[in-house]
């Protein structure tokens, strides 16, 4: 199965949570369906990314990454890349590479909630996961940006935009 067939068997498969996430998810489907190059950079009609929310749930806290190029606080994540099998892989690798905590992080199951937004390359159809932190991790900062920080979640909304503190309030109500 491609990396394309994976975006839409998952998003076919996901429990949109509300009316607004329903019709985002039905706009990810329209777009996969109608650009078999829907998952790539290339795609300048937008793309879905994969991201991940770096939560410590025994610590009540969220790890964010000042990204380099946006200038703004935001969980881990970005495009899918070729030797991604799934769409969870993809957010996966980008919480390992972006919070550089190497190993013992773990999905909390599927997609948590869908974003679009614009980037300067083009729209990101942004599918966003949760990953747990292991009780030992360590953040270590990567190249894509200026500041790694862990914020406790009632500083979240101090810090990042609307669309980190839907997603981590949704992953709380998850857990």
């Amino acid at each position: 199965m491609s990396l394309h067939d994976d975006a839409a068997r998952v998003l076919k498969e996901w429990p949109a949570p509300s009316p607004e996430q329903e019709r985002l998810r039905l706009s990810y489907l329209d777009h996969l369906a109608a650009h078999p190059d829907g998952m790539g950079k290339p795609c300048k009609d937008g793309h879905i990314t994969a991201s991940a929310l770096v939560i410590d749930p025994a610590r009540g806290r969220v790890l964010l990454t000042l990204h380099r190029k946006l200038q703004m606080w935001l969980q881990m994540g970005g495009h899918c890349e070729p030797e991604d099998a799934t769409l969870a892989d993809a957010a996966l690798r980008e919480a390992r590479e972006e919070s550089g905590i190497a190993s013992g992080l773990t999905l909390l199951g599927g997609p948590v909630r869908l974003d679009r937004h614009l980037t300067p390359c083009a729209w990101h159809l942004d599918v966003q996961y949760a990953a747990l932190a292991p009780e030992d991790a360590e953040a270590v900062i990567s190249d894509e940006s200026l500041d790694l920080r862990w914020f406790p979640y009632d500083e979240v909304a101090t810090v990042a935009d609307d669309s980190v503190v839907r997603l981590m309030e949704r992953t709380r109500a998850l857990l």
